[in-house]
């Protein structure tokens, strides 16, 4: 069957892969969203910013903007509320007196414990749905898209 391209129609949107992924993105984000949004009160960018700093340890709010791609007045909203949920706390950077040092307090390392643990979970879960192979395949190539 020939697409859009060759025939001349009309560019059909349900087949562009942008559109596709953002599609895809959003229903598995939306499935795991459930765990930290019922069991911590979390939005998504507070579980990444928590993501980031269980991962990697003390991060500045500009180190987790750039690390994950999100805007920084976002980063300070979801740390003004992981602050809020005593998830983490903050603290004047020595290096430079006008940036803060972001870390986990043990609230939040359980959280992150929980949630990696989900994590865990919800790929073994993706693997048996799609396949140990089509999942490998499949982040293979979300890496080689996002150029890592």
């Amino acid at each position: 069957m020939a697409d859009a391209r060759e025939t001349g129609d009309v560019f059909e949107l349900s087949s562009f892969t942008p559109y596709l992924l953002n599609q895809a993105a959003e229903a598995q984000s939306d499935i795991f969203s459930k765990i930290y949004r019922n069991r911590f009160g979390m939005l998504r960018t507070e579980w990444r910013v928590l993501f980031h700093l269980g991962r990697h340890g003390d991060m500045s709010a500009k180190e987790i903007s750039e690390s994950a791609s999100i805007h920084k007045t976002k980063v300070s909203r979801a740390v003004r509320a992981l602050e809020e949920k005593r998830f983490l706390s903050r603290a004047t950077s020595p290096e430079d007196r006008r940036s803060e040092r972001l870390s986990l307090r043990p609230p939040g390392e359980e959280a992150f414990r929980h949630l990696s643990r989900a994590a865990e979970d919800y790929e073994t879960a993706l693997e048996e749905r799609l396949g140990k192979h089509d999942a490998c395949k499949l982040r293979e190539l979300l890496k080689r898209l996002d150029g890592a």
